[in-house]
């Protein structure tokens, strides 16, 4: 057989991509592929024979493309540590265990990564050196090992919930969750079904009031291991204490409004009054994501965060704390 070397940009986007969390199989099969369709010159190979192609025989492939462009004493100790996160956080088969049991020497991958790093390559770093896992975690807010799994109807959820609960002093980063935004309450029920398959870890499903119904769609399927939280009125945003989001417009659109906490009626959904005002007054269009960056920068003290979301922050800390994530398996 005959191999063309590794890019340095190329080991760095397998790594990249080995290391996020997603699917062991999909993202290993990926980057496994990439690699022996680029860099395996003979035999040539398409994407259909590799599909044929024993698990084993893949990661062989991949593991000498990298160790021929490494060119270095083969040390294995990230790839067992590697192994038995994937399997403490995904369900995996025999099969998908081939795929783990590569030799790709990660040590002497980790030689070309630049300084500026993700926080999952970050993380591989970390796992070339002694010490505990969660406690490098905690200290270097690495995020990996990544326990709990927070499943969020949108983006404004993904933003905010990690700020207010770091300024409670509960940092997603250092106790190791993962925040997804579904994009809607269908799309919600969907992505639960999904990582109920997949993961041995707890999910925390949170919902806007309108979605009786999806979590009647959940509650057959969901596991021991895993909370649904209910927005108790409207939607994630109408849980902003007015006081905030008056701050927020009123430090940010300085210069072309000025609003006060009347101009938000309780009965109509907060976004739906941003969205009006925002077309009144001639602004941009009013974005969800880019506002909730605007709030993310104005949360200063406990005043700018509600009951309601300190109470859920209150539950995925609980959660976390409490679980034996055996029963999730």
């Amino acid at each position: 057989m005959k191999y063309k070397k590794l890019t340095e940009e190329q080991i760095i986007i397998s790594l990249d991509r080995l290391t996020r969390f997603k699917k062991t199989k999909d993202k290993y099969l990926r980057v496994f592929s990439d690699i022996i369709l680029s860099n395996l010159l003979e035999p040539s190979l398409r994407k259909n024979d590799i599909e044929r192609m024993c698990y084993s025989d893949i990661a062989e492939l991949v593991s000498n493309i990298f160790n021929l462009t490494l060119g270095e004493p083969v040390d294995l100790s990230i790839n067992t540590k590697l192994a038995e996160y994937e399997n403490s956080v995904f369900i995996n088969d025999r099969n998908v265990n081939l795929l783990l049991q590569n030799k790709i020497n990660y040590k002497a991958a980790l030689k070309v990564l630049p300084q500026d790093l993700p926080v999952n390559l970050k993380w591989l770093k970390f796992l070339g050196e002694d010490g505990d896992l969660k406690l490098n975690r905690s200290l270097h807010l690495l995020k990996f090992p990544i326990e709990n799994v927070i499943l969020v109807e949108g983006i404004t959820e993904e933003i905010l919930l990690p700020a207010f609960a770091k300024f409670l002093g509960y940092d997603f980063y250092s106790n190791g969750i993962q925040v997804i935004a579904a994009g809607g309450k269908n799309q919600v029920v969907k992505m639960y079904y999904k990582l109920a398959e997949e993961l041995k870890i707890p999910v925390f499903v949170l919902l806007d009031r309108d979605a009786e119904e999806n979590i009647r769609q959940i509650e057959p399927k969901l596991r021991a291991c895993d909370r649904i939280h209910l927005v108790s009125c409207g939607e994630f945003e109408d849980l902003l204490p007015k006081s905030l989001i008056v701050k927020t417009v009123n430090s940010h659109f300085r210069n072309f409004l000025s609003i006060s906490e009347t101009d938000l009626p309780s009965d109509i959904p907060a976004a739906k009054v941003l969205e009006e005002l925002f077309k009144t007054k001639g602004l941009h269009e009013f974005k969800k994501a880019e506002f909730a960056k605007l709030v993310r920068e104005m949360i200063s003290s406990k005043a700018d965060i509600s009951d309601e979301i300190s109470d859920i922050i209150n539950e995925i800390s609980g959660q976390n704390k409490t679980l034996d994530t055996k029963i999730c398996s």
